[in-house]
């Protein structure tokens, strides 16, 4: 679950963000610079980010902040999962990442499910959306939703992306060590779940 810090620099770095975006009293901007150096400040005292990536983090956006949008597929086969292997922390997530501007949560699903896996994918129903606070992933920058999509394979075959540096289907009792600020092991359970009940209700939250 969020940490109380962590709630606090979010909520400092989305107000200054705003008030950035909004004032034009030049000495009110300059007090919305500081809060959100002052956010950054508390990011780099409690994270293992150093502040040059904290900073391209907080600066690189402007207007007024909402949550982001990161979209994960879930492809099952002889009742496993997939999962990428993920070369940034060398462990396993559901093939995904932020949705981009122009497609549609689908779109963005089919997408990164051939890029990082090679599997030609379509879509069936959306499993689940929740929100990161509410979930038990590690301290992240921001605040996220996450789309869990249910996917088939119509084609393609397994190979490594960009960012991946591995492909593989998992038992519910064999998972692997799991990227965690993408992926939670309840998450994981969570879909195993719908594999076992697919005409269940979508989990909200």
């Amino acid at each position: 679950m969020s940490h109380k810090w962590l709630e606090w620099a979010k909520r400092i770095q989305s107000l200054s963000q705003a008030g950035l975006a909004f004032s034009k009293d030049v000495y009110d901007i300059e007090r919305f610079e500081e809060l959100r150096a002052i956010s950054a400040e508390i990011m780099e005292e409690y994270t293992e980010l150093d502040m040059k990536k904290i900073n391209e983090l907080f600066t690189n956006e402007t207007g007024y902040q909402t949550p982001k949008v990161d979209v994960r597929g879930v492809v099952f086969h002889d009742n496993k999962i997939l999962m990428v292997k993920e070369k940034m922390d060398d462990r396993w997530s559901l093939p995904g990442g932020f949705c981009d501007i122009g497609l549609s949560p689908t779109e963005n699903i089919v997408k990164e499910i051939k890029e990082e896996s090679g599997y030609d994918v379509v879509h069936r129903k959306l499993i689940a959306l929740v929100d990161t606070t509410k979930h038990d992933h590690p301290p992240l920058p921001y605040h996220y939703y996450k789309l869990f999509i249910h996917c088939e394979i119509v084609g393609g075959h397994a190979s490594n992306g960009l960012e991946t540096n591995g492909v593989k289907f998992f038992s519910k009792n064999n998972l692997p060590k799991l990227s965690t600020g993408r992926n939670t092991e309840l998450q994981i359970d969570m879909l195993f779940d719908y594999l076992r009940n697919p005409n269940g209700d979508t989990v909200i939250d």
